[in-house]
């Protein structure tokens, strides 16, 4: 054994997952809200949706992100052309031990630890739909028979904004399994400085491990921070917050579409990961607020009249955080 093995074990899962953090800004500038955010989501088994205009370091963030998990990674180039078979698996004729010629199925790059589904907008809805099980349930079936994912599985993808072209915008029931929809923003002058300063002094986005990047977490480390999230305290006025949170957004006159009760339950989840991430045993509505937007933007609809005004889904999410009582 290593010590640098030797550490990870000894090392409380709070500290690993702060650990992964630091790792990530070695590569990635600028974006700690959104690794942050990824880091919740995974901590919670939830599935997370990166968007933003290209170049903004989304492929690069997940797939840092995964080199300081030492959990199974693949990266799936999502296209025009790719097939649903391309990313479940399909059967094959194959030889058994007997000599007869059978159908065995070949597993797809879905059977993974953390699937980065790259610019999942570029495919079309058919090939999309073929994560939609595996989201929910960590499950494929096909040709009448169920095969479980591996534990832990967990999608990060990436897409950019639907008024680009070439893009079809994911279906609503696919965007509601995702835990977060993080927006990933231009860096600011001194951070985009600091970029260019990395890559004179030679770093190659595309070697992460070469930019020191470590495995310094483990799917060990995940359990045992889910398992500690799940004793997060949450007071009775706090989780009647959240439901108002939800509520309200069904009652809003601009959305015609509210958070789902799946949103509602995924809220809390994401207010005790924050929280636990911040060191703290019990939720305050603080967390909540925090995770509000990046937990509800994609679940909800903005009326189209006021859309094509450009009312936005944050927009109208901060109104509703402005209205709501917040309990003391």
């Amino acid at each position: 054994m290593t010590d640098q093995q030797s550490d990870r074990e000894a090392r409380p899962p709070l500290q690993a997952m702060l650990a992964v953090r630091d790792e990530v800004g070695k590569v990635v500038v600028g974006q700690e809200g959104v690794v942050s955010g990824a880091i919740a989501a995974l901590l919670v088994n939830g599935h997370v949706l990166l968007e933003g205009v290209p170049g903004v370091a989304k492929t690069l963030l997940a797939k840092t992100l995964a080199a300081a998990f030492d959990i199974k990674f693949t990266r799936l180039q999502f296209t025009p052309d790719l097939m649903p078979s391309d990313v479940i698996g399909q059967q094959l004729v194959a030889q058994n031990p007997g000599g007869n010629l059978a159908f065995q199925f070949r597993e797809g790059p879905v059977f993974t630890n953390l699937l980065l589904a790259d610019e999942i907008n570029r495919t079309p809805p058919k090939t999309q739909a073929a994560l939609l099980e595996a989201m929910e349930e960590r499950q494929v079936s096909f040709d009448g028979r169920t095969y479980e994912l591996p534990s832990p599985f967990l999608v990060i993808a990436t897409q950019n904004p639907i008024e680009y072209e070439g893009t079809y915008p994911l279906p609503e029931a696919q965007i509601d399994r995702f835990l977060f929809k993080l927006q990933v923003p231009y860096p600011s002058a001194a951070q985009e400085l600091t970029m260019v300063l990395r890559h004179d002094a030679g770093l190659n986005p595309h070697d992460v491990r070469g930019a020191g990047v470590r495995t310094v977490a483990t799917a060990a480390d995940l359990a045992a921070g889910r398992a500690e999230i799940g004793d997060i305290r949450v007071e009775p006025a706090v989780q009647e917050y959240i439901v108002s949170l939800c509520r309200a957004t069904r009652e809003s006159p601009s959305l015609q579409l509210g958070v789902s009760p799946r949103g509602t339950s995924w809220l809390l989840h994401a207010s005790k990961a924050w929280a636990w991430l911040s060191g703290r045993q019990f939720v305050t509505p603080d967390e909540v607020k925090a995770v509000a937007k990046p937990c509800l933007r994609h679940r909800v609809i903005v009326r189209p009249e006021l859309e094509l005004e450009g009312t936005t889904a944050d927009a109208v999410l901060e109104g509703i955080l402005a209205t709501v009582p917040t309990p003391r």
